[in-house]
């Protein structure tokens, strides 16, 4: 690990600390970028996140993505945890949190639309920086892959129905232009443009030569991601400071969420015996959230200035410094993690 990357987390808050100031020194600048949209998916993030994940997807070869299948246990938790844990415990603690215990410090007529958002939040799986985290965790790429293109299939179908249920309206309004370009944008671009690369360099120059163009593009990955988190921050810097008892108790939920699902994943890996390098981007996939589709569906649904819509902004904001700690917490464990797994294995031979 570079002393780069060693340092990330005190990056990370020093550039979020700049978001917030540019953003209330300089709002034109912001509003400007933040207005280049297109179905409510932002350009220029969006090129952010291709810098962040093409690096990772280098790293893929389509070849051996068959052998995937081997990490059979890794896959079916991750579907366990995103579709019939993660937004059902997400209701359970906005309902116990915004509903009740924090009731008395929210205004009252946003309770219901806090709630909503939270749901939806925890309804969309993570997209496009999961590459980001499993890289950090080095995570089975192919794993990553395969796992983010199965639940985005799965997310055309059940996003509706399951936030439908939760949020008990009959009829919702997928937000299906932001879903359709964001998969396009974060997943087949990115994908088509990174094997394009690597045919070349593996064609001009080998191994050595592809080698050679990771090492390169791993700095400009986490650059770009830093350059995010002052956009991301910087687009919100008003909100943050306006209302900072609301974003500060609307976090509460959110963290517990990620730390839940992604302790739950990690550990049901382990009892199953899978690989350290599959659990490490299962409970990171488990935890974080999709948040551009989450936002959008918020604003479809309750307004563009409603509690749904704030509370999708707060995951936003969070989710890079709260992923981070994860990934911190996969790395240092990993020596704790392979020493049960092995033990795991080694009772399901015996029997």
């Amino acid at each position: 690990m570079s002393r780069f990357e060693r340092y990330l987390t005190l990056w990370v808050a020093l550039c979020i600390v700049a978001g917030i100031a540019l953003g209330h020194l300089m709002p034109p600048v912001f509003q400007l970028i933040g207005a280049a949209e297109v179905a409510r998916v932002n350009i220029p993030v969006a090129v952010l996140i291709w810098l962040m994940i093409i690096p990772m997807l280098l790293k893929i070869d389509f070849a051996a993505l068959g052998r995937v299948r081997e990490h059979w246990r890794g896959i079916g938790v991750t579907l366990f945890i995103n579709w019939a844990v993660k937004p059902f415990s997400m209701a359970a603690l906005g309902w116990l949190f915004i509903g009740y215990l924090f009731r008395p410090y929210l205004p009252p007529e946003q309770i219901n639309s806090y709630i909503a958002g939270l749901i939806l939040l925890a309804a969309a799986p993570c997209t496009a920086m999961v590459f980001v985290w499993s890289n950090l965790t080095k995570g089975e790429p192919h794993f990553t892959l395969s796992q983010v293109a199965l639940n985005d299939t799965i997310m055309v179908f059940a996003f509706a129905p399951i936030v439908g249920l939760l949020l008990g309206l009959s009829a919702i309004t997928v937000p299906w232009d932001t879903l359709l370009l964001s998969v396009v944008l974060y997943i087949v671009v990115p994908v088509i443009v990174a094997q394009a690369v690597r045919r070349t360099v593996l064609a001009k120059g080998g191994q050595v030569a592809l080698s050679r163009l990771l090492g390169a593009l791993q700095p400009l990955s986490l650059i770009a991601l830093l350059a995010t988190l002052v956009l991301l921050f910087g687009f919100q810097g008003d909100q943050i400071l306006a209302q900072p008892l609301v974003i500060a108790l609307l976090a509460v939920p959110i963290l517990i969420q990620v730390y839940f699902n992604a302790g739950l994943a990690y550990l049901l890996n382990r009892m199953a015996g899978e690989q350290h390098c599959v659990a490490g981007p299962s409970a990171l996939i488990g935890a974080s959230n999709f948040f551009e589709l989450a936002v959008a569906a918020a604003i479809s649904l309750f307004g563009f200035n409603s509690g749904a819509a704030l509370a999708t902004v707060v995951g936003v904001l969070i989710e890079v410094p709260v992923m981070l700690t994860v990934v911190a917490i996969v790395n240092r464990s990993r020596v704790w993690y392979e020493r049960g797994t092995k033990s795991g294995v080694a009772a399901i031979t015996k029997s």
